[in-house]
């Protein structure tokens, strides 16, 4: 049986789109560069990304998936900043654009995300002292007799 031209038409369109779609899918692996910069006050701060170390300030680092991050910092002589960040999806990576997105070389997704560190003030060992001793006077007073041995053997 012989192909009629509609058929060979309908065939080429199927085709063409196997092509397009094969030449997406195989350039879907990494086209689209996806990465948040992360920047402080001061420089240095170790930066941990949904409880994960990722590093020093500044620091730029890739990502797969779009969403709300929980982002933690620490700098020794700063209070720690534990925060949520969103790396918020771009309309070309909605379902449909997203294929031919990921077909454009050279795609990019960036997120700059800067923070401020509060520093930590001088330590009050006066009002530290005057705490413990309120503390202390909280604790109740356990009575231990000293010829007790436990059970186990051991010496107290």
């Amino acid at each position: 049986m012989r192909p009629t031209p509609s058929s060979r038409s309908g065939s080429r369109a199927r085709s063409l789109a196997g092509l397009l779609l094969g030449g997406c899918l195989a350039l879907a692996a990494g086209c689209v560069e996806r990465t948040i910069t992360i920047t402080s006050e001061p420089d240095g701060a170790l930066v941990y990304l949904n409880d994960e170390e990722v590093g020093r300030t500044p620091l730029t680092v890739p990502f797969l998936y779009y969403g709300v991050y929980d982002v933690r910092l620490e700098h020794e002589g700063f209070a720690p900043l534990w925060t949520k960040h969103e790396a918020k999806s771009p309309w070309w990576e909605t379902p449909g654009p997203d294929l031919v997105a990921e077909a454009v070389p050279q795609n990019k997704s960036k997120f700059n995300w800067h923070f401020e560190l509060t520093p930590l003030g001088p330590l009050d060992t006066e009002a530290l002292v005057d705490r413990a001793r309120q503390l202390r006077a909280t604790l109740q007073p356990v009575n231990v007799d000293p010829t007790t041995q436990p059970a186990d053997g051991a010496k107290r």
